[in-house]
């Protein structure tokens, strides 16, 4: 019996360390647990901060690039309106070249004024190809015809009364028009309709003169309107194909200014008179 209790006594300490041993193995890993749990919502806080931080930073670089943009835009309309002044700089620096290369070699046609504004004209209506070494501008489409006819074809009424909407503003009211009709190189055609041109001279001219009476008709004052036909002897191309030949069968309209000379317009050349 004594010696059960030694052996008792013997193992009643071991069994005690052994449950204290399993009560303070928990308790220290709730406390690690713990610390863990403050590092992680410190971690986190600090991490929402860094969040709200970038967000804000986000939104003024936001807010810089959206101001950068609209810089960026003002620029480009600025420089597109810089690169146009600068062209019309630089045309209105070859305009006085051209002037004075011609004025020395006595082949200036018009007033340097009246060529500016006729070049500023021209260049509003792209439909004006100016020349300003002789101050003349052309319409740059033709009016064509068929073989040995005068009539207009319909697309020509559209691009006449154009014309002549431009020619009546205000600042065009002063210049004047020459209407010249062309032929091809073939001969014109005996019909009833062709026996009253006797030749290509009369055709071209009866075209040039279908042209101008369908301008006074659309208003133009007759006084700024002259008439010329040049028969077959002024192609712009070969007439070696039928659509060759009916790019020659055309009229052509000029556009002048005031003071340019045309012989037998009294007005320009008053010295001869």
């Amino acid at each position: 019996m004594a010696a059960f209790s030694c052996r008792f006594v013997g193992i009643l300490p071991l069994a005690l360390l052994i449950a204290l041993g399993g009560c303070v193995a928990p308790l220290s890993q709730v406390a690690e647990l713990r610390t863990q749990n403050q590092n992680l919502a410190e971690q986190n806080r600090a991490q929402l901060t860094e969040i709200q931080n970038l967000r804000s930073h986000a939104r003024g670089t936001e807010d810089q690039l959206r101001r950068a943009e609209e810089d960026l835009a003002m620029l480009e309309e600025r420089l597109g309106l810089g690169s146009e002044q600068l062209a019309g700089y630089r045309d209105e620096r070859e305009l006085l070249r051209r002037e004075f290369v011609d004025a020395v070699n006595g082949r200036l046609r018009a007033s340097p004024e009246t060529s500016r504004r006729l070049a500023e004209f021209a260049r509003r209506h792209p439909e004006l190809k100016f020349d300003p070494r002789t101050g003349i501008a052309k319409l740059d489409s033709d009016i064509l015809f068929d073989s040995g006819s005068v009539e207009l074809k319909p697309g020509a009424e559209t691009l006449l009364r154009d014309f002549v909407s431009w020619m009546s503003q205000t600042e065009a009211g002063d210049l004047r028009i020459m209407v010249v009709g062309h032929t091809d190189d073939r001969g014109v055609v005996r019909s009833p309709e062709n026996d009253r041109y006797a030749n290509n001279f009369d055709l071209s001219t009866a075209r040039s003169l279908e042209v101008a009476n369908r301008l006074r008709g659309l208003g133009l004052e007759p006084r700024r309107i002259g008439v010329a036909g040049f028969g077959a002897h002024q192609p712009i191309v070969g007439n070696s194909s039928p659509r060759d030949r009916y790019k020659n069968r055309r009229v052509e309209v000029f556009v002048m200014a005031p003071d340019v000379p045309v012989v037998g317009w009294a007005e320009t050349t008053p010295t001869l008179y």
